[in-house]
């Protein structure tokens, strides 16, 4: 614990104290008590006989100057670097007096004449609790004693940092045992500097237990030492090393839509070692309000998780006029992993998040700024057995959720139940190596079974959600083998039996009892359990081709390598006439169906598929000159990271044999920063004036050989101050930040491109760059200035109908700079090339004030406009002590 604080005139005269009822009182120290000393151990004349002491038998004393004894004043005097130990008590000062009758001990600082200054100020150790003041006068036998100016740190929680533990300094300090001190004139503060705080808050009158609170009276805040009309007739400072029950101090503002209001205030109860609990309230004067309700559960080696439900009732404007109303939002999260040493065999996790679809875009909440540009919230829940022996099973429920926030679309599966049994091979040994074509032979087993639900927002949580209701199983059984052929050829060969049940089937026809001319198909649902199977044969064969341009050594680049994966596959599926059945419109046409149609699974195919598929895969990499002359080898780089095609051709087919050439590709460049994505389509058939696709090959209408449908870029790219600089060997690029956990953990991204919402009752810090290892200073920065950029780009091309139309076209962009290192600016952003305007837009500005932290954030267009403006303590022992200013979104505008 690191300790400072300001020089007293007199390091052996205390300051004057009434002490009433206490048996210590001042010492009256002679001026000339270091005069006329003696050598190590002297001892003077006496004729009185003295009181024996035995404290001096179980002390240990020591001076670098000298120790003088003196048996008339019954007193030893210890000069320049003394020290005394006593049990679990270590005094260190400059200047030490010991009245071994008493059991008193005096210690105060040296005076260097030659400079004015004081040195060797006493250090007082006992058991954990450590003092530095400028004097000190303790009693052995009571173990009580009188502290001037005193300095003591206080860690808030276990594993806390230094910068982060309370400083407690008094003009003097009343030890009455070990667990109660009694302060008189402190100040209590964060802030790393004691001698001159920028900021404390002065308590006149206060109790002060170690490790667990300080009771005080009047207090008040001083920022550079000038008072503030922050104040308190009485206040309650914990100190405790864990988790303690208190209140959580709520934000006063004001909503130009709500009114004044008070937000996240509420409670925090620990519940036990394992499980805690907190719940936040919000209240705005126009009768809108919210809460949210937390707990965080975790067990050693067992799991961990948490449950948090957020609740906000928004009124707009006040009853009675006409832009009144009323919107109720909910959000709920949970998640829940468990130790893999737990249960080996059992597994259960959960990751939960749905709620209202206009949750984080209406949230008064401004932490859900970042999250108002995420169109999606998914869940799942999900338990799993795996039973070992052989042949070893694994069944798993699982619950899921995907809503769609835009056209509030809920698909749910309640519940999914899934079991396979691992691959066995019925004509080799278990434990045996497996060769040719019979010994390879293996086969396994899958089960499916969903109950799908498919609903809106509107409908979630009631009965209705469940008309749309689907049950259905699959049992799969493949069967396959592999084979070198020449070596150089891998072969696979496979069958795959499939049967499918339902709980449903829908019968189709028109109904007799309708005689008007233009009745419609009715379609009836049978329920009951029916079922179908299906079967099929598939093969393939592929190789990997190496090639290698070599130029040289001396060369920049002295080699590429391409690598190509080609890959031929066969398919054979039979039709399946038997699941279909006819009915006679109206036009007197027969027309085929499948009662299976529009059940889960849907139905088996209806005519013969025999296809040939075909696959490349490409690689590209190079071989460079390293830059670094030490380097022995050269170095790698990728050129193209993949590359690859696939299509198919149906013999089968009547028309349109060839389906069209899927592509996509990427590869990352200048050194990995910038990240290339490509995707697309190519049809060699041309389309009718209608748009459908025609049995003529796309060059022979004059076009093309192939017609591009459809088209993707993804490109992304990071940069920052270090990127042009020559990097040193054994640098490395810094990896994700702290925050970046933060930002996913609602659902959004780990990056701030949608822009950053803080909490002012979690995140305490605008950023963590720019800290030293030993939290020093940095100095200020003179040319170059820290900086990083993050730019996303992408479009997609649809051009199936001739249309050639960019479906989205939009750059993302976000950085941040640091003018000094205390000094942040930060801004996210985008533009929307095809919609002409841009996303959520944000500048982001941070000053660290020493103990103090200010933050503004501002959004100064769209439909989340606001502001917020935070100023307050950055430790977290005091982090209540904060104002804020937070304009909410003007609700309705775009």
């Amino acid at each position: 614990m690191g300790m400072v604080a300001s020089a007293q005139e007199d390091t052996l005269v205390p300051l004057p104290i009434k002490a009433t009822k206490d048996t210590i009182t001042a010492p009256l120290l002679t001026t000339n008590i270091l005069n006329d000393s003696t050598g190590i151990d002297a001892v003077e004349n006496d004729t009185l006989p003295k009181k024996k002491s035995y404290l001096l038998d179980k002390i240990a004393y020591k001076a670098k100057d000298y120790v003088r004894i003196s048996q008339k004043e019954q007193k030893i005097y210890l000069y320049d670097e003394a020290e005394i130990k006593y049990q679990d008590t270590e005094l260190k000062a400059g200047i030490i007096v010991l009245d071994y009758i008493k059991n008193e001990v005096y210690a105060g600082r040296m005076y260097n004449p030659a400079d004015s200054t004081y040195s060797q100020l006493p250090y007082f150790k006992q058991g954990d609790q450590e003092v530095i003041p400028d004097s000190i006068r303790f009693n052995f036998d009571t173990e009580k004693a009188l502290i001037f100016n005193s300095r003591t740190e206080q860690q808030p929680t276990l594993g806390a940092l230094g910068s982060d533990a309370m400083k407690v300094l008094a003009q003097v300090t009343k030890k009455e045992n070990d667990s109660v001190y009694f302060l008189k004139d402190g100040k209590l503060t964060t802030s790393k500097d004691t001698i001159d705080p920028d900021y404390y808050i002065r308590v006149r009158k206060a109790k002060f237990v170690p490790g667990k609170k300080i009771i005080a009276g009047f207090s008040n805040m001083y920022i550079v030492d000038v008072p503030t009309p922050i104040a308190l007739p009485f206040a309650y400072f914990p100190l405790t090393t864990g988790r303690t029950a208190g209140l959580i101090f709520p934000t006063f503002g004001n909503d130009p839509q709500r009114g004044y209001f008070i937000q996240n205030g509420g409670y925090y109860f620990p519940i036990s070692e394992y499980v805690d609990f907190s719940i936040l309230g919000d209240f705005f004067t126009n009768g809108s309000y919210g809460f949210r309700a937390q707990s965080i559960y975790a067990k050693r080696y067992r799991f961990r998780g948490n449950i948090n439900f957020r609740f906000e009732n928004l009124i707009t404007s006040q009853k009675g006029f006409s832009d009144f109303s009323r919107n109720t939002l909910y959000n709920l999260q949970i998640s829940h992993t468990q130790d893999p040493k737990a249960n080996p065999n059992s597994r259960f996790s959960a990751s939960v998040n749905l709620g209202s679809s206009n949750y984080y875009r209406e949230s008064a909440n401004q932490v859900n700024l970042a999250n108002t540009q995420n169109n999606n919230l998914s869940s799942s829940i999900s338990y799993s057995k795996t039973f070992p022996s052989y042949p070893s099973v694994n069944v798993s429920i699982t619950a899921t959720h995907n809503q769609n926030t835009n056209t509030e679309a809920i698909n749910l599966t309640l519940p999914t139940v899934q079991a396979s049994m691992e691959r066995i091979f019925p004509f080799a040994k278990r434990d045996g190596i497996k060769k040719g074509i019979i010994q390879n032979i293996n086969l396994q087993y899958n089960l499916r079974a969903e109950n799908r639900l498919t609903t809106t927002d509107s409908l979630f949580f009631t009965p209705k959600m469940f008309d749309n209701a689907k049950v259905g199983a699959r049992h799969t059984i493949p069967v396959s083998t592999n084979f070198k052929v020449a070596k150089y050829f891998s072969v696979s060969l496979g069958a795959n039996y499939e049967d499918v049940w339902t709980l449903e089937t829908f019968e189709r026809g028109l109904d007799p009892d309708d005689p008007d001319s233009n009745r419609e198909v009715v379609l009836d649902t049978i329920n009951g359990f029916d079922r179908y199977n299906r079967y099929g044969l598939n093969a393939s064969i592929g190789t990997t081709l190496y090639g290698t341009w070599n130029f040289g050594e001396d060369k920049k680049i002295q080699a590429i390598r391409h690598v190509m994966r080609p890959s031929i596959g066969w398919g054979y599926t039979p039709s399946f006439d038997q699941f279909y059945d006819t009915y006679t419109n109206l036009d007197g046409e027969e027309v085929l169906y499948s009662r299976f149609e529009g059940t889960l699974n849907g139905a088996p195919s209806l005519g013969k598929s025999n296809s040939v598929s075909f696959s490349l895969q490409n690689t590209l990499e190079a071989k460079v000159r390293d830059k670094d002359s030490t380097a022995t080898e050269p170095k790698k780089i990728s050129l193209l990271s993949n590359l690859n095609f696939s299509t198919s051709y149906n013999f089968e087919a009547d028309s349109l044999k060839l389906s069209p050439i899927s592509f996509n590709g990427g590869t990352r460049i200048l050194n990995e920063k910038m990240s290339i994505n490509f995707t697309g389509s190519l049809d060699p058939y041309a389309i009718d004036n209608t748009g459908r696709r025609i049995n003529t090959f796309n060059i022979n209408s004059g076009g093309g050989l192939f017609r591009l449908t459809r088209a993707g870029l993804n490109v992304s790219y990071q940069l920052n101050s270090e990127t042009f600089k020559k990097k040193e060997k054994g640098d490395a690029d810094d990896g994700p930040d702290s925050n970046d956990y933060y930002r996913a953990s609602s659902g959004g991204r780990a990056d701030d491109l949608f822009g950053e919402g803080f909490d002012t009752g979690i995140d305490r810090g605008f950023d963590d760059r720019r800290k030293d290892d030993d939290d020093e200073e940095v100095p200020i920065y003179n040319s170059k200035l820290p900086w990083d950029l993050r730019l996303a780009y992408a479009t997609t091309y649809n051009n199936s109908n001739r249309q050639g139309e960019i479906t989205n076209n939009s750059l993302m962009f976000s950085g941040n700079l640091e003018l000094t290192p205390k000094w942040s600016l930060g801004f996210s952003s985008g533009y929307d090339f095809k919609n002409k305007g841009f996303t959520l837009t944000q500048f982001r500005f941070a000053r660290n004030l020493g103990s103090f932290d200010l933050r503004f954030n501002w959004v100064p267009f769209g439909r989340n406009e606001r502001w917020d403006f935070f100023i307050g303590i950055s430790s977290s022992i005091l982090q209540d002590v904060k104002w804020e200013q937070r304009s909410q979104r003007r609700l309705g505008r775009r």
